[in-house]
C-alpha cells in the first residue's frame, strides 16, 4: 500500500533536502549553532541536575511488541579477578547485550525510510547488514548539546497523564507553549510530556505501550516552522498509537527523519523535569543529551540532563 496523498503533500512542505547541502548528515542539528549553545548556558540558574534516563535493566520497556529489540541483558565476565597473579588489584568486568533502541534513545535519521529514501534523498539499500548505515548513522552525532524546552501539553490540558490514544496537536504545543513563557526557537531541543511514562515506572510495560498518546501527523509542520533541532518525548512508540490514520502507520518517523532530517528521542522520564518546571516556572534549560557513537547505528541509547 504506497502511502496517502495527504502525507506527501505535507512531505513537501517540511522537507529539508538540500538545505545545508547534497553531503549534509546531520539534517536539523545544523540548527544547533555557537550562539545557540551559548544562549543555552546562559539559561542556567541554580546548576539543578535533572537526569532524564529510564534505568538499563532486564525488565525494562521492551515486552517483545517490536522484533529484535530486547531488554539489556547485562552479565559479568569477571568478579575479583586478580589479573596479575595472586594479591594483585582485582578486577571485575561487564558486558551488555540490548537492542541499541531499547531504552531512553535517539532514532538516528536512517532508523526509518520510504519510498526506498532516506534523508537527503540517499538510497534505504544503502544500510547493509554489515556495515550499518553509510550515511547519516548516529555515530555522526559526536555532540548534542542546546537549548531544552519541555512543552508539558499534559499539564497545560490539566491532566497529569494523557490519555491513551490522544494525538498531540499543535493546537496542544501552543497551549504548552504558553505554559512555558517562552516562544520555541532556532536550534531548540523540544521534549514533549504526555504523562505517559508513569505507567512504565508504574512496572505496567503493556499498558506503556499501548494504547499510548503521541504526536499526531499534524506537528511535524509546527516543529519545521519553528527550527527545531531535534524533539523527544515520554512514550514508547514517539507518535500516537494506535495511528490516527488508519493503515498509515508511524508517518511522524518519516516525516521527521526522512524528510525534515531531524533526530527523535523516546522514552524519556520527564516526570522530575516537569515538577521542578512547574515549582520554579522556568521552562527552558541547558540540554546535554549526545548518543553514544556506535558507528553506523540508527540509534543510541543516551542518558540526558538537563541542567537548571
Amino acid at each position: 500500500m504506497s502511502l496517502p496523498d495527504a502525507f506527501h503533500d505535507i512531505a513537501k512542505r517540511v522537507n529539508n533536502w538540500g538545505r545545508w547541502g547534497a553531503a549534509d548528515e546531520l539534517g536539523t542539528l545544523n540548527l544547533i549553532t555557537d550562539e545557540v549553545v551559548r544562549e543555552a548556558a546562559a539559561t542556567v540558574r541554580t546548576g539543578r541536575r535533572i537526569p532524564l534516563a529510564l534505568p538499563l535493566r532486564r525488565d525494562g520497556v521492551q515486552t517483545g511488541m517490536i522484533p529484535g529489540r530486547i531488554d539489556p541483558l547485562h552479565v559479568m565476565v569477571q568478579i575479583n579477578q586478580e589479573l596479575f597473579g595472586p594479591g594483585t588489584v582485582a578486577c571485575s568486568d561487564d558486558a551488555v547485550t540490548m537492542g541499541l533502541q531499547a531504552a531512553t534513545h535517539w532514532d538516528a535519521l536512517p532508523h526509518v525510510s520510504h519510498s526506498g529514501r532516506l534523508y537527503n534523498g540517499r538510497p534505504a539499500h544503502s544500510i547493509t547488514p554489515h556495515g550499518g548505515a553509510e550515511f547519516s548513522g548516529i555515530d555522526k552525532v559526536r555532540h548534542l548539546v542546546s537549548r531544552g524546552v519541555l512543552l508539558d501539553v499534559a499539564r497545560a490540558r490539566g491532566t497529569d497523564r494523557l490519555d491513551g490514544g490522544y494525538a498531540v496537536t499543535p493546537e496542544d504545543l501552543d497551549a504548552a507553549e504558553e505554559l512555558a513563557g517562552t516562544r520555541v526557537r532556532s536550534g531548540d531541543v523540544v521534549l514533549v510530556r504526555t504523562g505517559q511514562v508513569q505507567l512504565c515506572l508504574a512496572g505496567d510495560r503493556h499498558g506503556y505501550a499501548y494504547p499510548s498518546p503521541g504526536l499526531s501527523i499534524r506537528t511535524p509542520e509546527w516543529f519545521h516552522a519553528r527550527d527545531v533541532a531535534a524533539v523527544a518525548n515520554d512514550t514508547l512508540t514517539f507518535e500516537v498509537f494506535p495511528p490516527e490514520v488508519e493503515d498509515l502507520w508511524l508517518p511522524v518517523h518519516a516525516l521527521h527523519l526522512v524528510e525534515m532530517g531531524m533526530p527523535q528521542g523516546q522514552n524519556w522520564d520527564l516526570e522530575k523535569l516537569s515538577t521542578a518546571c512547574g515549582e520554579t516556572g522556568r521552562y527552558a534549560f541547558l540540554l546535554a543529551a549526545t548518543p553514544e557513537p556506535f558507528t553506523g547505528a540508527t540509534g543510541s541509547p543516551v542518558a540526558p540532563v538537563a541542567v537548571l
